[in-house]
């Protein structure tokens, strides 16, 4: 992966040996005016993606000039000063132009600046080779948009956390976004040139979970006629993400955490052990107490994902990103489509004064809805709640309807467990909160269903 390229511009020897140990950090190519030419010369010839400069009377002049209108938006800027009045300086760190060091010099603090220098850029580098679109009026972190005071939060406590090797237990309503954090911790850590494996937990076969997890080799089974390669392989040297972790079954809970604590597994039918080089990172959108007193959570397991437990805000904690949003989810299709629809006011105001049970993800579905009905602006009638398919009304009419008499209820039980599990694309969790049963009764009837196939 390519490193950034600093430049910098040192005057004083006395400096120079207080950043040398900084300076000699990996991860960065740095850059000097030679004698033949002047720094502003340099610094324009040099492309590079952060500038250091020591504030010194000679380079004052002219160097707004340069910040402004010379160089790309995208150039950082440390400053070093003497600590005497500058107006010059002030007016840039006014407008924005990045961060004034006054002496004495905290090498402590100059080095965080560089460290986060680091990750926006490790972290930008690899969306862009992702080959995302990024169009929106709000601040972007990762994959993450927004500029509410909880998400600034957010993306300093994802900086921090994703640089270290501690599990991550992301907890959130649904709709949240909990795997774009768990992508944005991924891509922002050392661990970003591996792979990123999502698991929803919810979905995997009871019978199957081993095999999917640790694989298995052929033979170790009816049906397994080839090697098969499990998600800890599969995302060996990455990051493996457990979405719905409550979800799985006890049994199986125990096994995942001896994985943890000992970094090693074993295909199924194999002898052979094998070494996790992972990081996992978990979610969930249950409450993990509620979870482990109904007894379908293992408080160890628990502890164990929870190094580093992450509440993800919901949108109705971010007055200030869903309007932003909006626009953002707009821009997206507009970019990806090739077309100019917009929306208009009426329409922002009454996204405004939703209340959003499906956060972000309601969002983006009620909005994409909205730009395949518009002609050429989004107006309010457009726009399709959640609310307007969920209503009292919808839900009893639903029940009513196209039940034939006569059917034992036993069947009918079964055809709704179904039905709704195939609608919902094999989540247990999603299935049995529309049904109104435990997770753990769901698990019951499912294996009830499979011993009555079997006989």
């Amino acid at each position: 992966m390519p490193t950034p390229k600093i430049f910098v511009h040192i005057q004083s020897d006395t400096l120079k040996k207080q950043l040398s140990t900084v300076l000699a950090r990996k991860g960065c190519h740095f850059i000097y005016a030679s004698e033949d030419e002047s720094w502003e010369q340099a610094l324009l010839n040099a492309n590079v993606h952060l500038a250091l400069i020591e504030m010194t009377d000679d380079i004052s002049s002219g160097l707004d000039h340069i910040v402004s209108s010379q160089l790309p938006g995208e150039l950082e800027w440390v400053f070093i000063s003497n600590g005497q009045p500058n107006v010059t300086l002030d007016k840039l760190i006014r407008s924005g132009a990045g961060f004034h060091l006054r002496p004495p010099l905290d090498l402590k603090l100059l080095q965080e600046i560089l460290d986060d220098f680091i990750d926006d850029y490790t972290t930008q580098l690899a969306i862009k080779t992702s080959e995302q679109v990024t169009i929106s009026e709000l601040d972007q972190f990762g994959l993450l948009v927004g500029s509410s005071s909880v998400m600034r939060k957010l993306y300093r406590t994802i900086r921090k956390v994703a640089n270290s090797e501690a599990q991550v237990l992301i907890m959130g309503e649904s709709g949240a976004g909990k795997e774009l954090v768990a992508h944005t911790l991924h891509l922002s850590s050392q661990r970003n040139s591996g792979p990123f494996i999502a698991v929803n937990c919810g979905a995997l076969s009871p019978e199957l979970v081993d095999s999917e997890l640790f694989g298995h080799i052929k033979g170790a089974f009816t049906g397994a006629v080839k090697d098969h390669q499990g998600f800890f392989a599969q995302a060996e040297g990455g990051t493996l993400f457990l979405d719905e972790v409550t979800e799985m079954p006890l049994a199986h809970q125990v096994k995942l955490l001896r994985v943890l604590e000992n970094r090693e597994y074993r295909p199924v039918g194999s002898q052979h052990i094998q070494q996790a080089n992972v990081r996992v990172i978990a979610a969930t959108n249950r409450n993990p107490a509620e979870a482990i007193e109904q007894e379908i959570f293992r408080e160890d397991l628990y502890f164990r994902l929870a190094q580093f437990p992450l509440m993800i805000p919901p949108l109705r904690e971010r007055d200030e990103d869903i309007t932003g949003l909006a626009k953002h989810f707009l821009a997206y299709r507009n970019a990806q489509e090739h077309t100019e629809i917009g929306i208009s006011s009426e329409a922002i105001s009454k996204i405004a004064d939703y209340h959003w049970p499906g956060n972000v993800r309601e969002l983006k579905h009620c909005i994409e809805r909205a730009y395949i009905l518009a002609d050429d602006v989004i107006q309010p009638h457009h726009l399709q709640l959640q609310q307007d398919f969920l209503g009292d009304g919808y839900k009893q009419n639903a029940s009513l309807e196209n039940i034939p008499a006569g059917i034992p209820l036993e069947d009918l039980t079964r055809a709704a467990i179904e039905a709704t599990l195939a609608e919902n694309q094999g989540n247990r969790k999603t299935t049995a909160d529309q049904l109104g049963i435990s997770v753990k009764t769901l698990y019951n009837k499912l294996e009830k269903y499979q011993q009555d196939d079997e006989r």
